[in-house]
């Protein structure tokens, strides 16, 4: 292994709910109602792809890139006080750093990925940060997983990664990583998805131990 690349929301920022909580008020305000596949159809989803569903198959009454600016612009509110971090995070990630050259690849849009860098003074250790708007395909296709690698100078498949939800294992697994899956409690992934990862970890807080630091 020479790299680790990590997801953002659900493995180092406890936002999955909030994600999903912001999109319900907007698609409330703006005549679309919401179905039972909504959730979890858009974990992964790029900005447009996530814009795009919100108003083809939620019925959101704005165009894509105006759905795309609102809930985006909130989840920016409600990162101004600070980015709801999860415990462990920080440290996890930067005692990993001293060992290995760290990514981060994440569907959030670069702005909220500069928001919990700067909220957790980790920018000068995460040298790479790759946002899904960035590639051609959200999650689960493995671009941004691959972009991410292809930025740090590593083979995709000598680096490991660490998910938490179906979409994002089904990414970085197709990438060739050896995958760390850290299963979100909120929204639990395919159990089929997990056992195909390399090993199973409770919180990102336990990733040193198990890559032996």
């Amino acid at each position: 292994m020479q790299a680790v690349v990590f997801d953002m929301d659900g493995v180092l920022v406890d936002s999955e709910q909030l994600w999903d909580e912001v999109r319900r008020q907007v698609a409330a305000a703006h005549s679309g109602t919401w179905n039972d596949e909504a959730t979890r159809a858009m974990q992964g989803m790029s900005t447009p792809e996530w814009a795009e569903y919100l108003v083809t198959e939620v019925g959101v009454q704005l165009t894509p890139d105006e759905v795309a600016r609102t809930v985006i612009d909130e989840m920016r509110n409600r990162y101004a006080g600070a980015p709801p971090v999860l415990p462990g995070a920080p440290d996890a990630l930067g005692k990993v750093a001293e060992r290995y050259p760290v990514a981060i690849a994440s569907s959030s849009p670069p702005v909220l990925i500069e928001s919990f860098l700067t909220a957790t003074g980790l920018a000068d250790r995460v040298p790479v940060a790759v946002s899904s708007e960035q590639v051609a395909k959200g999650k689960p296709a493995p671009d941004v997983y691959l972009e991410a690698a292809s930025q740090l100078g590593v083979d995709a498949e000598e680096c490991a990664a660490v998910e938490d939800s179906t979409s994002g294992l089904q990414a970085a697994l197709a990438a060739g990583m050896t995958v760390y899956a850290v299963p979100n409690p909120h929204y639990p992934p395919d159990e089929t998805v997990v056992a195909r990862t390399h090993r199973t970890i409770d919180s990102v807080g336990d990733l040193p131990a198990a890559l032996g630091l």
